[in-house]
């Protein structure tokens, strides 16, 4: 997994880690489903929505939320935004923070999350197509990035790397991952 850092401005309160990685399916197939998995450490003041229902919601990044960003070599990204509620949501940009609309994933996102005394593992299934933006696999760069709410109200901001005094997501200096295209079948 890889190890997401608060951003500097904000930092958390209780959570000591969050880690974050994407698997495709071994079988290769660009229709298969891809897996993004979360792990944080120090949940004792996590605020978590409280399951809700599966289903499309905007603004779930006011609360814990996570996220995922895609880019390809040109200025258009696509958003993930899933919480433990069961809700999430997906936008296509033009740019950066420009030219924002919803995208209809095929299919709809599964999100499960488990926790214990100090660790909460967040499970998210959605289309490998939907992640990689089509047939073309125009997306091979991720941001995988965390908004973690704790008692209080306290907010931060957990991403790759950072890019700004202040935490942006959509700073293409997020995009650090690569996304490795499954083969086609």
């Amino acid at each position: 997994m890889l190890a997401l850092v608060p951003h500097p401005a904000h930092p958390p309160l209780a959570v000591r880690s969050v880690e974050s990685d994407i698997l495709f399916p071994q079988s290769g197939a660009m229709s298969g489903m891809a897996m993004v998995r979360y792990r944080v450490d120090g949940i004792g003041a996590l605020v978590l929505p409280a399951f809700s229902g599966r289903g499309r919601q905007d603004e779930l990044w006011q609360t814990t939320c996570f996220e995922l960003f895609a880019a390809g070599p040109g200025a258009a990204y696509r958003e993930f935004n899933f919480a433990t509620s069961g809700r999430w949501a997906v936008y296509d940009f033009d740019a950066r923070r420009s030219g924002m609309r919803e995208f209809n994933p095929t299919t709809m996102p599964e999100i499960s999350a488990q926790s214990g005394d100090r660790l909460l593992a967040v499970t998210v299934t959605i289309s490998a197509r939907d992640l990689l933006g089509g047939e073309q696999a125009l997306f091979d760069r991720a941001g995988l990035t965390v908004v973690l709410e704790e008692e209080g109200g306290v907010k931060s901001y957990w991403a790759l790397a950072h890019g700004d005094d202040r935490p942006d997501f959509h700073d293409p200096a997020c995009f650090t991952a690569r996304l490795a295209a499954p083969a086609r079948t």
